[in-house]
């Protein structure tokens, strides 16, 4: 359908189009009076709409979000004291079998376009009032999805969330979450705009990390480190590393060492996430102690810090995004 339009009306209405999607969060271009009438009516704008809305006891509010082929998508809205995080998907489902997530367990259904990943923001920020030039907002890609695996449709994602004619974002509040495509990785560091990156770890040895993530026989750990080490880090930023915390797996103090040891010689950071369960995942949450000595000593040796779960209660957490509906315990807000 857009093709058509295009071809009968002048190309200053794509970018009034553009400015009014982007910049003035317009959803419904039948409210955007510049526009003539007849283009207002033919124009679907695309945005997803709200399947289910789920709000935690924290504040923590999860989306489940219907695309326009009546697939859905998972995006959660994170308030803090000064600043926001929206958490968003790249992909319906995801390829990669980590075996602590339940994500993994939807396997692969398709990949979002560009216009449906920045959709999720755009709908979010509809939805709660955020302006980011006015507020602090952050941006995770660690919904669904192996973003990596969609990099081109992730990266003209990231050109509209910066671009001061579109959402206004800066590149230093968005980050890209993978489990270590190593040539995705490098094709990465190759745009001129970016996200910021964070690894998924999860291991402090090969043999745990094929255990873990399969996808290690592919990418081996030696090889992304190597990559990492590489990676043209601007310089006001460092590499995240994320660490999913499985009690009696790879929490010991000697996994803690070996952690130090293996990032030593990065710039980067530690992010530590104690297991959030789900049904299906066969590994349980260390105790707070575990996880305290675990930080200690990471933290002798680089930044390391330990995320604080949100959403436990709707399945927002990390790791628990599976379209959990009513059905399966869930009492839903809204939508």
């Amino acid at each position: 359908m857009e093709s058509a339009i295009a071809g009968r009306y002048p190309k200053f209405r794509a970018r009034q189009i553009y400015e009014a999607l982007y910049g003035q969060r317009k959803l419904d271009l039948r409210a955007v009076k510049t526009l003539p009438e007849a283009l207002r009516t033919e124009f679907v704008s695309g945005a997803p709409e709200v399947e289910s809305r789920y709000e935690s006891v924290d504040g923590t509010v999860r989306y489940l979000l219907r695309l326009s082929d009546g697939k859905s998508v998972e995006a959660v809205f994170m308030p803090e004291q000064g600043r926001d995080t929206l958490c968003i998907s790249s992909q319906v489902g995801c390829p990669v079998d980590c075996k602590f997530c339940l994500t993994a367990l939807m396997g692969l259904e398709r990949n979002l376009t560009a216009g449906e990943i920045v959709g999720q923001v755009l709908y979010i920020a509809a939805a709660h009032g955020l302006e980011p030039r006015d507020r602090q907002m952050n941006l995770v890609l660690m919904g669904q999805g192996e973003p990596l695996m969609n990099l081109e449709a992730v990266l003209k994602a990231t050109r509209i969330l910066v671009d001061p004619d579109g959402v206004g974002m800066s590149e230093r509040r968005i980050t890209v979450s993978t489990s270590g495509l190593i040539p995705k990785i490098e094709e990465l560091g190759r745009a001129a705009v970016r996200p910021k990156l964070a690894i998924s770890l999860n291991a402090s040895s090969e043999e745990q990390r094929v255990e873990l993530m399969p996808i290690t026989r592919k990418w081996h750990l030696k090889d992304l480190l190597e990559a990492c080490a590489r990676y043209p880090l601007r310089p006001w930023e460092s590499l995240t590393f994320e660490y999913v915390l499985l009690r009696g797996v790879n929490d010991s103090d000697a996994d803690a060492r070996r952690v130090r040891r293996l990032l030593g010689n990065l710039r980067a950071k530690v992010n530590l996430i104690a297991l959030n369960p789900g049904p299906g995942i066969p590994f349980e949450t260390p105790e707070p102690e575990r996880v305290r000595s675990f930080q200690e000593i990471v933290r002798a040796g680089m930044p390391c810090f330990v995320r604080r779960p949100r959403g436990l209660d709707i399945y927002a957490a990390c790791g628990q995004l599976k379209r959990m509906t009513d059905g399966e315990g869930l009492v839903r807000i809204g939508g």
